[in-house]
């Protein structure tokens, strides 16, 4: 079992890996690190923490390095809360403000993100910022069965089958209808039911309006697409000696991007707004390289994902508090535009 000095010795092994791209020994943890202990006892630390397959020797001799279960353990455990400088800050606040159009906007945020990282960034376009609609229809499809239809100012439509609670007449469905259609076309939350005197029928056509509402509140979320914005390829390629292997499976995948959408659309964003996927864990994919992303959308939710994709060799602090910034910026920018 790994000591809580072993799993400091980890951290230390990372940290000074990522720094050196050598091979850390324990005389030089002795010597960059205040652990106040002797080198033996280091290399005693070391060989638990091999043990439990977490660092390796890539030659005979030599010094350790992370293994991507290491990298994890050091993702989910040991590394600190790490947030921008405010250098970082400024360059965010004076590359993306003011913003432009969201293509704009897309194109500079990929490209800042490469900058702050030195890794290959990506930005996935979201369907549209905010549905424009012109009106909503409601269509009786059978007992307690409508189909809801949004009706976009461009002429597209957006449908979806909805099964009420009780049945309602052909007139409460115009009524429902009108009042839906002014709500989205002025871009309001609330609907005004009239004409409806009868406390009962008000009751069921009430019941009614919140069910469709849900599925309108659906209907009118931005979606992602299949497209993708890329920069800083030449970072990529810069960092080719950190693959043992060819880097032409990577560069493919990104020039495919079905396999780099599927994986992003895999990875769960947790508490801290971004996720990492290191080496083996993504099957299919090249096994050295890892993938941090984060998500954006409106008002809290997820329309697509940003991040960045570069050897697991990687300041995963720094790289994903800057996905995490770029994340957030972009959710306020659509956010305003609500």
């Amino acid at each position: 079992m790994v000591s809580d000095r072993g799993l400091e010795v980890l951290g230390a092994i990372v940290h000074d890996y990522v720094s050196t791209k050598e091979p850390v020994g324990s005389k030089a943890i002795v010597d960059r690190h205040n652990f106040g202990v002797s080198a033996a006892t280091i290399r005693n630390d070391m060989a638990v923490l091999e043990d439990e397959d977490l660092i390796v020797a890539p030659h005979t001799s030599s010094g350790r390095v992370p293994t991507d279960k290491g990298y994890r353990l050091f993702v989910d455990r040991l590394q600190r809360a790490h947030g921008l400088t405010s250098a970082q800050r400024q360059a965010i606040s004076s590359f993306l403000d003011p913003a432009g159009d969201l293509e704009d906007v897309l194109h500079r945020s990929v490209r800042l993100l490469s900058q702050l990282t030195s890794q290959l960034a990506v930005v996935q376009y979201p369907g549209r910022e905010v549905a424009a609609a012109a009106r909503v229809e409601l269509v009786d499809v059978a007992d307690r069965r409508v189909l809801v239809i949004l009706i976009l100012e461009s002429g597209s439509t957006e449908q979806r089958v909805l099964e009420l609670a009780e049945t309602i007449t052909e007139a409460e469905r115009r009524i429902l209808a009108a009042s839906f259609s002014e709500a989205v076309k002025n871009r309001e939350s609330d609907i005004e039911l009239h004409g409806i005197e009868d406390r009962e029928r008000r009751r069921v056509v009430t019941d009614a309006a919140a069910r469709i509402g849900r599925v309108v509140g659906l209907l009118l979320r931005p979606r992602a697409t299949d497209r993708l914005v890329v920069a800083g390829t030449s970072n990529l390629v810069r960092t080719e000696s950190d693959f043992s292997g060819s880097i032409m499976p990577v560069l493919e995948a990104i020039e495919e991007q079905v396999t780099l959408l599927r994986l992003f659309g895999e990875m769960t964003i947790g508490e801290q707004e971004v996720a990492a996927s290191i080496g083996r864990e993504h099957s299919g994919f090249i096994e050295e390289a890892s993938i941090v992303t984060g998500a954006y959308g409106p008002s809290g939710t997820e329309i697509a994902r940003v991040g960045i994709v570069g050897p697991t060799r990687m300041d995963y602090a720094r790289n994903m508090a800057a996905v995490r910034a770029v994340a957030r910026y972009l959710s306020r920018l659509l956010s305003e535009d609500v």
